[in-house]
């Protein structure tokens, strides 16, 4: 079991954190020393960049980039975020690999059973904030129904994805004492969608997502859902592995909130669910509390085998 260390920060408003890498031997922080190393650690905090993005970015050499992003490398403080090709060849986009260094002197813990709470990134809590009350989930998570339903008569297939979904939750709040996964179809019939809300899948089988679609600032095209997703450019995104992740506040209530996750087809949605959950870092990169907030992620299988496992924005 690999272990984790936070750097756990208390305000008026709870508790945030940052997750941190800690060594016993302080060298490994030398190459920050350097006045350039400190330049690009705080480049690549802000989002990841391959070399020569950032040898433009602070008008050096592109080589002497090179040299301090080895540096930063083999010291564990920063790390390869994704590849990309560019002009043909490779590139590789660099990221920060911790946002906090320290050193331990000695393996002197304190144990205590009676703090209990939630150490998650401010970030990622500000996204879910709507949706926890007392440190309890504070909503429904809406899957498509299984059935025929719906003007076009659909059976979901991707409710099967809410699981995961929920074991994510369960690192940021506790479970609720009400049951807190429906079915759109009883989410409607018990007229519930003045609530939080969690909707999984696209209009095409969740009649939920159907109503909130014209609600969204990227959305399913509305003659033809089938056709693809646009955004506010009016750009068509028609891969299978495509899909939203936004969150808007909720049309049916403006005091509530809905986060959106859903794909053309089952495995978009997938993508969409891997993206928060799994890559939540790099999804929520220009995610700054907005009331009306959404990105397309598109779904790749990078370890060859068939199957979705890792998101990149597009």
């Amino acid at each position: 079991m690999v272990t984790k260390h936070y750097l756990l920060k208390r305000n008026n408003k709870g508790f945030s954190s940052k997750e941190l890498l800690i060594k016993s031997n302080p060298s490994y922080l030398k190459p920050l020393l350097n006045p350039i190393s400190w330049k690009i650690a705080k480049l690549l905090l802000k989002k990841s960049m391959y070399p020569a993005e950032i040898a433009r970015h602070l008008k050096i050499h592109e080589q002497t980039i090179y040299y301090y992003i080895r540096r930063l490398e083999n010291s564990g403080l920063i790390k390869v975020d994704k590849r990309s090709v560019i002009r043909g060849a490779t590139a590789k986009h660099y990221k920060i690999s911790f946002k906090a260094f320290g050193v331990e002197l000695e393996d002197n813990e304190i144990y205590s059973e009676s703090f209990n709470e939630k150490v998650i990134d401010p970030k990622l809590y500000s996204f879910f904030s709507p949706f926890i009350s007392d440190g309890k989930f504070n909503g429904y998570i809406v899957v498509g129904s299984p059935e025929p339903h719906g003007p076009l008569k659909t059976s979901a297939r991707d409710g099967h994805y809410a699981v995961h979904m929920a074991l994510f939750l369960g690192q940021i709040c506790d479970t609720p004492e009400d049951f807190v996964v429906k079915l759109d179809v009883d989410l409607k019939t018990e007229k519930e969608e003045k609530e939080n809300l969690i909707v999984i899948g696209g209009p095409g089988t969740n009649i939920i997502s159907r109503d909130i679609n014209s609600s969204l600032k990227i959305k399913f095209n509305e003659k033809n859902i089938w056709a693809g997703i646009e955004n506010t450019a009016g750009k068509n995104y028609s891969s299978d592995r495509d899909a939203i992740i936004a969150r808007i506040k909720n049309p049916f209530d403006k005091s509530k909130y809905i986060i959106y996750l859903a794909g053309l087809r089952a495995v978009g949605t997938k993508s969409a669910i891997l993206g928060i959950s799994n890559f939540w870092e790099r999804v929520l990169e220009d995610y700054n509390d907005q009331d009306n907030w959404a990105v397309v992620v598109r779904g790749f299988d990078l370890n060859s085998d068939g199957k979705v496992d890792s998101v990149d924005l597009v």
